[in-house]
């Protein structure tokens, strides 16, 4: 099939991508958004502080007021609002495409949940360090990862199964956090509570470039992930005889989605509906249906530094968990794909 007029061909492995103008806009349309949040992060607040003297507090010679307001005070969290987001909107487009399932993400199929369970048992333990938090969340999600891909896997993996599973999955484990909180004692409780909103209050410029770095190396795979999810994309059967090992590379697809949602929620606890609606609507504005690793990453650092935003400034002298956000904006949005899905059934 010959590409249409405008675009040019990219070839990637063993398939091509048409690569349209109208994309490539709409990602530098994200970029420059993403850029104008940040800058309206680091401005808004008790002290505003205009754009000019924002880029100026990065000096050397800035003001050191404006130097501890911006750089200090507002910067982690709102670079951390950029990098989480693109994180999470990256990991969804990976569960959503191994899935062939708009509600694929990590948060629908228990693995936020997972990441709350493994925290709370190290709560339980007597774990109390960010470092011990951090570990119990990782290994909560990839322990349920593991547990819903066993479940699941009958011949190979379906997406659907996958999907139902998953969900089947966080809802014992919700039961069980549930029982946790409640036979663990107060102070347990009230940290996990703290912890389970989902937050960037705690983020720092340490947490932030461990995470950072972390996301470096995992996002440094996306182009040989690409390649094997547009073979994917063609069937089981088609990747296969493009020489691909499907199973082996949905398992690791799988590590990479997983260990992208891990690390976030390990430092800033889970945050609903942005793996879930990023993707979407990477794919609806660039009217794109195959995987995009860069338009998911670049809506899911505008969704949550917007949502941040939201939680920060919306109630006058009280900052809200970012997550309580997301989850208001993304239930509307899940009620809106469910009847939109059931409506073409």
């Amino acid at each position: 099939m010959s590409a249409p007029a405008g675009a040019r061909v990219l070839r990637l492995g063993p398939l091509s991508r048409v690569v349209h103008p109208r994309r490539l806009v709409l990602s530098l349309v994200l970029l420059l958004l993403a850029v104008g949040l940040l800058v309206l992060a680091l401005s808004l607040g008790d002290r505003v502080v205009p754009p000019g003297r924002v880029l100026a507090a990065f000096l050397p010679d800035a003001p050191r007021l404006d130097r501890m307001v911006v750089v200090e005070w507002r910067a982690p969290r709102a670079v951390a609002a950029l990098v989480f987001g693109a994180c999470l909107g990256v990991s969804g487009a990976i569960f959503q495409s191994l899935t062939d399932n708009p509600l694929g993400s990590p948060d629908v199929i228990g693995l936020n949940t997972g990441s709350f369970t493994g925290v709370l048992v190290v709560l339980v333990l007597g774990g109390a360090g960010a470092g011990a938090l951090a570990a119990g969340a990782v290994a909560g999600g990839l322990l349920t990862a593991a547990v819903v891909y066993l479940l699941a896997y009958r011949s190979g993996l379906q997406g659907f199964r996958l999907v139902v599973v998953g969900i089947a999955v966080g809802a014992v484990l919700s039961s069980a956090n549930t029982w946790f909180s409640v036979k663990a004692s107060l102070d347990v409780s009230l940290r996990a509570a703290v912890w389970g909103a989902g937050s960037l209050t705690p983020v720092r410029w340490g947490s932030v470039a461990v995470v950072a770095a972390v996301a470096a190396l995992l996002l440094a795979t996306v182009p040989l992930l690409a390649r094997w999810m547009r073979a994917l994309e063609i069937g089981d059967e088609g990747a296969t005889m493009l020489g691909l090992r499907v199973e082996r590379a949905k398992i690791l697809l799988a590590v990479v989605g997983v260990a992208l949602t891990a690390v976030v929620t390990s430092v800033a606890g889970p945050i609903a509906f942005i793996s879930l609606a990023a993707p979407q609507i990477a794919r609806r504005l660039r009217r794109s249906g195959s995987f995009d690793p860069v338009g998911s990453a670049l809506a899911g650092a505008v969704l949550l530094a917007a949502a941040d935003l939201i939680a920060v400034h919306v109630v006058p002298g009280a900052v809200l968990p970012v997550g309580s956000v997301t989850v208001c904006i993304g239930g509307l949005y899940l009620v809106w794909l469910l009847l939109r899905e059931g409506g073409r059934r």
